[in-house]
């Protein structure tokens, strides 16, 4: 991969998480909550699965699997501490080069984790490669909004301060790239869709102490590697809306849902074939593209 593809600092990425390894625990009960929407998906299909694969759950997507009935989890993580702290099998691993063998996996689990990928195309076919034939993939990422209130305070004290902008908050996706990326990896019957978390902090430190405890701060290879202004956060801090005496930070996210391509799957049905028109369906006059309704 070429310097000008590689947006995240991943060496960076993996020493954050095992730093935050340890104190995971006070962000729990987010990633419980974020787990558990992405999990609730598992209830949709009457599949059975047998293998499943944890990437970057940080202890929240493991034991949820293990609960469901599912004996065969394993947990993988950039760092090893992280890893570990799923209990059970551990791999500590790149999801960009990923370690397993095709088919290993009938069931994969992505929650919050690959918004630090550089490569997110090429880490979805290497999802899909190893994984069984009709196996199932799930993942939520944050998507664009996400943190905005935090990303829009930072930017306007800092161009005041400097006259200039830094990356400080990580770059997010868009909800519309969701079905496209799975389809691009050769995913069968892509669903992207939109859920939120709506989180409120007490203050702008503890909304900066449960970052800190997830592993989520920045990792962007464009930060600015100065020592920011004495002035920066507080000036931004102050500035941060907030309401009752808490700061609303929600979180979106996109959730994302794939088939490993199996012969016998559902296929979408060809354009032109359909027996019966949408107006009749809706009870109203078709009209030609262009042509006015009004008579």
């Amino acid at each position: 991969m070429s310097d000008t593809m590689r947006i995240f600092d991943r060496n960076l990425l993996r020493l954050r998480r095992d730093h935050a390894a340890d104190g995971i625990g006070r962000v729990a009960p987010i990633l419980d909550a974020a787990a558990e929407l992405l999990l609730d998906r598992l209830d949709d299909t009457s599949r059975r699965f047998e293998h499943a694969l944890d990437l970057g759950g940080r202890g929240a997507v493991a034991p949820a699997l293990r609960a469901r009935g599912m004996a065969h989890v394993t947990s993988m993580d950039l760092s090893a501490r992280m890893a570990r702290s799923a209990g059970g099998m551990a791999v500590a691993a790149d999801e960009e080069w990923l370690p397993f063998a095709p088919g290993s996996f009938d069931l994969v689990v992505a929650n919050l984790s690959l918004h630090w990928v550089n490569d997110l195309p090429g880490a979805l076919l290497q999802i899909r490669q190893a994984m069984a034939p009709d196996g199932l993939f799930l993942a939520s990422l944050p998507i664009l909004g996400t943190l905005q209130p935090l990303r829009a305070a930072l930017a306007e004290a800092e161009a005041s301060l400097r006259g200039g902008l830094s990356p400080r908050v990580s770059p997010f996706p868009e909800l519309r790239d969701g079905a496209a990326l799975l389809q691009r990896a050769g995913f069968a019957m892509p669903v992207a869709d939109r859920d939120r978390l709506d989180l409120r902090f007490r203050s702008a430190m503890a909304l900066i102490a449960d970052l800190r405890a997830a592993g989520e701060r920045n990792a962007v290879r464009a930060r600015d590697f100065r020592i920011p202004p004495r002035a920066l956060f507080p000036l931004a801090f102050s500035t941060l809306p907030q309401e009752d005496g808490s700061i609303a930070m929600p979180l979106e996210m996109v959730m994302l849902t794939g088939w490993a391509p199996a012969a016998g799957q559902p296929q979408p049905a060809r354009r032109g074939s359909a027996q019966a028109r949408l107006a009749d369906a809706l009870g109203t006059t078709e009209q030609k593209a262009g042509e006015s309704t009004r008579h």
